[in-house]
């Protein structure tokens, strides 16, 4: 299995979508950095050579955010909406949807699973 910025990429897959294994690397992505490196997307990833890898690996280090530095780049990003109290950051703050989503049914996704109350129970007279 060839290895890219410490992801392992699959092997029976054409390089193309082998590239989108890794995070932040979709499949525009993906046929930008194979014409850039000069490498033929149809091919499977078993058969990169290690200087076409190397290619590959350069041009992600040099032009494109991928991996664990987008994914520290994206947590500060929240935090910094945190810190500054605006609306999208309370909403990450109490788990709830950020982008406008309605909330009175669905938004299970961000609010988990469903948190039963006991509703009233009628008290009957003792007369």
């Amino acid at each position: 299995m060839p290895r890219l910025l410490g992801v392992d990429i699959p092997n029976d897959r054409p390089a193309v979508v082998s590239l989108t294994y890794l995070y932040g690397v979709g499949l525009k992505t993906a046929r930008e950095l194979c014409h850039k490196a000069g490498i033929d997307p149809h091919i499977r990833a078993r058969d990169l050579r290690e200087d076409e890898l190397g290619r590959l690996a350069a041009l992600l280090d040099k032009d494109y955010v991928v991996e664990g530095q987008l994914r520290r780049q994206i947590n500060q990003n929240i935090t910094r909406l945190r810190d500054i109290g605006c609306y999208r950051g309370l909403r990450h703050r109490r788990g709830l949807p950020v982008r406008g989503q309605r909330t009175r049914t669905n938004a299970r996704t961000r609010k988990g699973p469903k948190k039963t109350v006991a509703g009233k129970k009628g008290v009957k007279d003792l007369r």
